[in-house]
């Protein structure tokens, strides 16, 4: 029995047993084996093992979170739908398990998912290739809640808001999508997860699922929806998760009116097995094996492999019981590598139905969202890695520092970053936009240390 069975079971029988006991009770999830990118707030990314599994155990599963994990009780619980529509509703989540449920598979990824790859290098968490999940998602279509409320036909955008509260002084972290993406019927309002009621880290009681877009728009803790008749102008919309639309000069700023929100995730794989820098042994069978997944332009294809850097491509073989629209696939290559003391370049690139293929090479923007290049991988045949890098001693900081920084995040989300001293001027400025207490008599020792400890990679 799988670990979505026994779930699955254990849930019927506590419906069976009563229905608003199982939506009042999410279990306490314990992360195993996660890569801390931010101990407070908590920002969890999932390790390459973790593409072992189709569907990603919750324990697994990645976690972003801008703010700290807020408490609700579903008992005062209500979500409220207003704005460009005929009646407002305020909703119980008994109300909402009476409309018909939608089950579907779907892959949320973060926006920042691959940020770490980019060069020159980019602000914030430093995500590699494990802020991402596929998860089985059941819940009710937005669009049948907006409906029961008669949306208007003016309706532009749709606004999210949950019950996180900002630290400080951040802007509240409001997000919407188009009413198009709204009313699609791949888009839902969950409250479970992979066969349990929705864990808090995940949005518990309610979040959104617009199947194919980034995590961004997957806004957790929901307690209201307002159909807006223009573009949603709050701060998280005109000035986060923006990107350019089109190739920009890297190293360059862009302002955030000349950039549009970051939407659908882009065709993308990930080579989870042999890891980089991994030796394999001349002559023997290699397995080479991943995940790949899309977004709005359809499901993945096909995944092409090359073990010659790019020379030859030879297509993979695409598990065939997981064809599903937003879910991601899982793929294998058999491969013997023939030669001992060499050194071989696994590549792997996806293709969705629009005919859509990965690039070979990155198209820079100044937020480090939507990495999709070509997954890549070096081993070694028969040849033992080089040994480890010493790393230098953690500088420590001035109190005064710490307590400008430190009041809302760890030193960690610094200490991953390699900024360049332009770079980081800006991102002092940002932060006390957000509400750092930074003294203007400590802005250059601030910078200073920034630079010196945390400037570009060598």
């Amino acid at each position: 029995m799988t670990l979505f069975e026994k779930h699955s079971r254990r849930n019927f029988f506590a419906l069976a047993a009563g229905g608003a006991l199982f939506a009042q009770s999410p279990r306490e999830i314990v992360k195993r084996d996660m890569i801390v990118r931010s101990a407070r707030p908590e920002d969890l990314e999932m390790p390459l093992t973790g593409f072992a599994d189709y569907i990603t155990p919750i324990e697994h599963f990645f976690v972003r979170t801008h703010v700290y994990v807020p408490k609700v009780d579903l008992n005062d619980w209500r979500l409220k739908v207003d704005g460009e529509v005929a009646n407002s509703l305020t909703l119980t989540m008994e109300d909402l398990r009476r409309m018909p449920a939608v089950e579907l598979v779907a892959v949320t990824e973060c926006a920042g998912n691959g940020r770490a790859f980019f060069d020159p290098a980019v602000p914030g968490l430093q995500w590699s290739t494990g802020s991402v999940g596929n998860g089985r998602w059941r819940g009710v279509r937005l669009a049948d809640v907006l409906k029961r409320a008669g949306i208007k036909p003016s309706a532009v955008d749709v606004l999210f808001d949950g019950a996180d509260v900002p630290i400080g002084t951040m802007q509240d972290f409001r997000r919407s999508i188009t009413a198009k993406k709204a009313l699609d019927p791949n888009t839902l309002l969950a409250y479970e997860m992979n066969g349990e009621t929705l864990p808090v880290k995940h949005g518990f009681p309610l979040r959104v699922i617009p199947s194919g877009w980034a995590s961004d728009s997957w806004v957790k803790w929901v307690t209201s929806i307002t159909v807006l008749d223009k573009e949603a102008d709050g701060f998280w919309m005109k000035n986060a998760y923006r990107k350019p639309d089109g190739a920009v000069a890297p190293g360059s700023t862009v302002p955030p009116e000349k950039m549009k929100p970051v939407t659908s995730l882009h065709v993308k794989s990930v080579i989870a097995s042999p890891g980089d820098g991994a030796t394999v042994a001349p002559g023997k069978p290699v397995m080479i094996s991943g995940v790949a997944w899309s977004g709005d332009a359809g499901p993945v294809t096909s995944v092409q492999v090359s073990v010659d850097n790019g020379r030859n491509w030879r297509l993979a073989n695409l598990h065939s019981n997981q064809f599903s629209e937003f879910g991601w696939r899982q793929w294998e290559f058999p491969w013997t590598p023939p030669l001992e003391g060499s050194y071989y370049t696994i590549t792997a690139r996806a293709s969705d139905a629009s005919g859509n293929t990965q690039p070979l090479a990155e198209e820079w923007n100044p937020s480090g969202y939507g990495w999709n290049v070509a997954s890549r991988v070096g081993v070694n045949v028969g040849v033992a890695p080089p040994g480890g890098v010493m790393v230098e001693a953690y500088p420590t900081g001035s109190t005064s520092f710490k307590s400008s920084c430190g009041s809302c995040h760890g030193m960690d989300v610094i200490d991953q970053q390699h900024l360049t001293a332009a770079q980081w001027d800006r991102e002092i400025t940002k932060m006390t936009n957000w509400g750092a207490q930074v003294k203007p008599d400590d802005r250059a020792t601030f910078l200073d240390f920034l630079v010196k400890n945390f400037g570009p990679r060598k």
